[in-house]
């Protein structure tokens, strides 16, 4: 026998076999390769190319995802859903605390744990497509997140009303949470550095100024449309008067 047929005989027989994976890591593996795949290729990327890119079978990949869809779902729950921590609930529950300090602990510990290039690049091209994953991640927020902020504005400002949130209000909030936000976005879409190369998109000291200038611009709102509501009444009632009513 030739010696280099003989060499990478003898090779062949001394190298570790392949191991096959088990159902739970060739389960993980799929999923990786399709947050890394839709990452880059966007939410309309085809099946048939992920499967080659991550180095199965067209068929092994609808074995394990029946459906596109099916992916997606796993995909929203491993990115999203998935790394909510009910802490966060606790810690803006928690009265002893003040609410400044609270919505910062919070923000920077949320940007740090949400806030990677995956979850912004996939946010965005559901957005683009059929808004399926941002959908339901804003109706966690609503459910989960948004109400707590608002009580919380509330408290700092001194203000006691449990009435439904204004739209000035929800606006206001929505620049803070969106602020924070597209920190992650100047990085992970627009490839711009974020306060230079020493700092992180969850860098508390930032989101502490943008917390603070949030919670003094709500106490200015909170005036505001405390001053109008107090004010109608008494207007209706001139109007009842001039009317002769």
């Amino acid at each position: 026998m030739p010696q280099g047929r003989a060499l990478a005989s003898a090779a062949a027989q001394t190298a570790p076999a392949r191991r096959r994976l088990s159902v739970e890591e060739r389960e993980k593996q799929i999923l990786q390769g399709a947050i890394a795949f839709f990452s880059v290729h966007g939410l309309d990327g085809q099946m048939r190319v992920l499967a080659k890119e991550i180095g199965i079978t067209h068929a092994l990949l609808y074995h394990y995802f029946p459906t596109k869809q099916a992916l997606l779902e796993r995909v929203y729950y491993e990115l999203f859903e998935g790394r909510w921590k009910p802490e966060w609930e606790k810690l803006l529950d928690d009265r002893r605390l003040d609410p400044q300090d609270k919505m910062v602990r919070f923000y920077s510990d949320y940007a740090g744990t949400i806030l990677n290039r995956d979850f912004v690049r996939i946010f965005i091209f559901s957005g683009l497509s059929d808004h399926y994953i941002t959908d339901r991640f804003f109706a966690l927020l609503r459910e989960r997140l948004f109400p707590r902020l608002v009580r919380e504005t509330r408290r700092y400002c001194g203000s006691t009303s449990r009435s439904k949130p204004s739209a000035r209000e929800l606006e206001l909030l929505m620049g803070l949470h969106g602020g924070i936000f597209y920190t992650a976005v100047r990085r992970w879409i627009y490839g711009q550095p974020v306060h230079g190369a020493e700092a992180t998109e969850h860098d508390e000291i930032y989101i502490a100024d943008r917390v603070h200038a949030y919670l003094w611009s709500a106490a200015q709102v909170l005036k505001e449309t405390g001053r109008a509501a107090r004010k109608k009444p008494a207007a209706s009632a001139g109007n009842r008067i001039l009317k002769g009513k």
